[in-house]
């Protein structure tokens, strides 16, 4: 669809927010007007097809609508949702190892370029990024900074702006980065509680809705031949 169009049916911060969500998919090449766009002909199409099909007329409309939030919770929200818990997993082994070699006596910047050299993961591609930009001629502060725009997850932001701020101020950066360990040890130890303490409700629903039927087709199995 036309740019024009788009931004005359949506407004500016609208398409603004959605850039802004975007982003934070981390390597997403769909810009927000080619996502609107896609929202809108898919919604037309779907359009087309209900109302050659048997569907009430009157629920058209609520299709239309389930679908056109659908598409944005499937295609945004929930892929956010993902890379969260994926950044969050990362953080402890690349925080770590940054501890560890700023303990040795390197500066962060060097710390920062020997722990994306051995770690290969989705949190270290974000610092290669901002220690690109650095290269480029910004300063390492500004690219931490902006990291906060494509990196979803509270937890790693909180951490990266107590960097920032440790190093601005001149406070023991080291002492920081234990404390941000530990933080991050003891969150995902109450996560796998969390996990561990989801399972009865799963398995509930699971006996629900496989178990049980079969247990009652068991037992009523022999009543129901005499019926028949």
């Amino acid at each position: 669809m036309n740019r024009g169009l788009i931004k005359s049916i949506y407004r500016t911060k609208s398409i603004e927010n959605i850039d802004k969500k975007l982003k934070l998919l981390g390597d997403c090449n769909m810009t927000s007007i080619t996502f609107l766009s896609l929202r809108i002909l898919t919604c037309v199409i779907l359009f087309i097809i209900l109302m050659f099909s048997k569907i009430n007329y009157f629920l058209i409309p609520l299709i239309i609508i389930v679908y056109y939030n659908l598409f944005y919770y499937v295609l945004i929200t929930n892929k956010i949702q993902k890379r969260i818990k994926k950044l969050d997993n990362d953080a402890l082994l690349f925080f770590s190892i940054l501890t560890l070699t700023l303990e040795s006596g390197k500066n962060l910047m060097n710390s920062l370029e020997i722990t994306c050299y051995n770690v290969d993961n989705e949190l270290s591609k974000e610092f290669k990024r901002s220690l690109l930009e650095v290269k480029y001629g910004r300063s390492l502060m500004e690219a931490l900074k902006d990291m906060k725009y494509r990196i979803p997850s509270v937890t790693i932001n909180n951490i990266i702006l107590n960097i920032t701020q440790t190093s601005v101020f001149g406070n023991s950066i080291i002492s920081v980065m234990n404390n941000q360990i530990d933080y991050l040890r003891d969150k995902q130890v109450l996560d796998i509680k969390e996990s561990i303490n989801k399972i009865p409700n799963k398995v509930s629903i699971v006996s629900v809705i496989f178990i049980v039927p079969l247990i009652l087709l068991i037992v009523l199995g022999p009543f129901i031949i005499s019926l028949l």
